[in-house]
């Protein structure tokens, strides 16, 4: 997993609540078991029109948000169904951020197991960000994990809470097989010792 460190890029405004998995990656791309190719399906229902046509109307439709790394949402972002895919699909459409004041709890941790930052503010805060957002390609935003801060395109600096585990396997570029991989050395051991007590088994 690639590592997390500082980010500087596009954020795209999204003030819809309650954007849910389905939302994000329609059941119909979910018979796919690999990470890639889903960004393109990404936020389908509000992105292409009937015929396939892209919606101009969609945020990340717009020329200036075709790039966005960061998205700055509305409440209770990744709600519904417990579907892996949602990150998957933002992760490889080049999504490496989310911002809002909320998250369901699978869909959060998921983005943390797939190299992707969902950060919890305030309202306050949000609206700050989400201002700073709609200026366009223009105004890049700056994520730095191992300070939690997040600073606008004006130079303001929001500080963020994030639990110190999750922080390091992002720093480190470890999901849940990185870690295990990790303790490589502990575990040939511990199955020597159990060859060498147990020869039978």
């Amino acid at each position: 997993m690639e590592k997390f460190e500082k980010l500087t890029g596009i954020a795209a405004p999204m003030p819809l609540v309650n954007i849910d998995t389905d939302m994000i990656i329609p059941k119909n791309f979910l018979k796919t078991i690999k990470r890639t190719g889903l960004g393109v399906n990404a936020f389908a229902e509000m992105r292409y029109n009937d015929d396939g046509s892209e919606n101009p109307d969609f945020v990340l439709n717009k020329d200036q948000y075709r790039q966005a790394q960061i998205i700055v949402a509305g409440d209770n972002f990744g709600c519904g169904s417990s579907r892996e895919h949602a990150p998957w699909a933002l992760a490889d459409f080049g999504i490496k951020a989310v911002i809002s004041t909320s998250f369901a709890d699978i869909f959060f941790n998921n983005c943390f197991k797939n190299g992707m930052l969902p950060i919890v503010l305030p309202q306050e805060q949000i609206d700050v960000l989400m201002k700073d957002s709609e200026k366009g390609s223009n105004a890049r935003m700056t994520i730095d994990l191992e300070a939690q801060e997040i600073t606008t395109s004006d130079g303001e600096v929001i500080k963020f809470d994030v639990d110190a585990f999750k922080k390091h396997c992002l720093l480190e570029g470890l999901d849940d097989i990185g870690l295990t991989m990790n303790k490589a050395a502990a575990i040939d051991t511990f199955e020597t010792q159990a060859a060498q007590a147990r020869p039978w088994v």
